[in-house]
């Protein structure tokens, strides 16, 4: 019987193995997933249920610009080279992998490969980097300081996991999450600025 795809057993192989630990090297290990995990690893930080203040737009820009890349019809992420050489095996890095990691050993636990056959073709694909977009533009315009970009950007966590697992379970969940925190950004925002108006 075939063994189900791990990603938390290739990124624990990948961290265990000799060589450079560089955002380079991740993306050469899941190949054509490259765009999911790199996916993964930008969201997590907004996902964190911490208000950022902003702080993490930087990484909602680049992953739209990715999946930008992905909607054009690329199979293969293309990073600059700068960005290749990007170290991920320091002391924070790792910590914050490892705890990556644990989350997604929870997240298989449940997860099995279910409708494979809707994953990796070019509409997907197209799917996939719009609705990273959608989610990505959830967190940006999210008020700062707020902690509603969590949803969004969880949301956008869930579905890339749910690409590398091919499991539409868990895209299906990913998108109900990040829906969920869109809708609540705009209920909040329309009752805030009814508010304001009251005050004039």
């Amino acid at each position: 019987m075939e063994q189900p795809y791990s990603v938390s057993h290739e990124l624990e192989r990948w961290l265990q193995s000799e060589g450079e630990k560089t955002l380079g090297s991740l993306v050469e290990l899941f190949e054509q997933k490259g765009f999911a995990i790199v996916f993964v690893l930008l969201l997590a930080v907004p996902a964190l249920p911490l208000p950022t203040g902003g702080a993490t737009h930087v990484f909602e820009i680049i992953a739209v610009l990715l999946a930008a890349q992905l909607i054009a019809g690329r199979t293969r992420i293309w990073l600059p080279q700068r960005w290749h050489g990007l170290e991920l095996a320091g002391q924070r890095q790792q910590r914050f992998i490892a705890g990556l990691m644990r989350m997604i050993r929870r997240l298989e636990r449940f997860s099995r490969p279910r409708l494979r056959f809707l994953f990796d073709h070019r509409l997907s694909n197209i799917v996939f980097g719009l609705l990273v977009i959608a989610g990505c533009a959830g967190a940006f315009f999210a008020p700062p300081f707020t902690g509603l970009d969590t949803l969004p950007a969880l949301g956008v966590v869930l579905i890339a996991l749910g690409v590398l697992l091919e499991d539409i379970v868990v895209v299906v969940l990913g998108l109900v999450v990040m829906v969920a925190g869109v809708a609540l950004e705009i209920v909040l925002g329309s009752a805030a600025i009814k508010g304001i108006g009251k005050l004039f």
